[in-house]
């Protein structure tokens, strides 16, 4: 009897130990030339826009995107890895222009807001799903581009894995980022 409550007080140790741990999630990295996209293969600083990083706990490095909206397309495919253990995106409130989005300012993707549905398309001509640090980044650039204000896991499927229609798009300049970016 006294060896099976050393067992349960040594289980129970344990097990509260282990709601204690805290998972820490890696960090963003700097875009880099070398970087390539998941599924274009082409160099990520290539195109213009946000980028994305995807990283996975069963990988090293960072899996890399042209544009925001194929990061997310990532998370929704069945046939893609589940483990999941952060993903970053550019803040474009933080974004010199829409050429030159940054490589290092990044922000967790369920932190930032995003904007769906302008008149604006990402570095590969399709329609995007643009990150801002703030709410009011997003609101600005919607008011100015038309879109949509939603946090990344409000992005419907559709809109990231349906047909793409490029006839309206328009193509921001770095003017038209100032005043959205700080």
């Amino acid at each position: 009897m006294k060896n099976t409550l050393i067992a349960l007080f040594a289980l129970t140790l344990v097990t509260a130990c282990q709601d204690e741990v805290q998972v820490v999630k890696p960090a963003a990295i700097a875009l880099t030339p070398e970087a390539a996209g998941h599924y274009c293969q082409m160099t990520v600083l290539e195109h213009d826009g946000p980028k994305a990083q995807i990283h996975l706990k069963s990988f090293d490095n960072p899996i890399w995107f042209t544009q925001v909206r194929d990061a997310v397309a990532f998370t929704l495919s069945p046939e893609e890895p589940k483990d999941i253990a952060a993903i970053y995106v550019n803040d474009m409130d933080k974004a010199e222009s829409w050429a030159q989005p940054g490589s290092d300012n990044w922000i967790e993707a369920d932190k930032a807001w995003f904007v769906t549905g302008s008149r604006q398309t990402g570095g590969m001509g399709a329609p995007e799903a643009i990150p801002f640090g703030s709410e009011e980044g997003a609101r600005t650039f919607a008011s100015a581009h038309g879109g949509s204000v939603l946090r990344f896991k409000d992005i419907p499927a559709n809109y990231v894995l349906g047909s793409v229609d490029v006839s309206s798009a328009e193509t921001v300049t770095a003017h038209d980022m100032r005043g959205v970016s700080q």
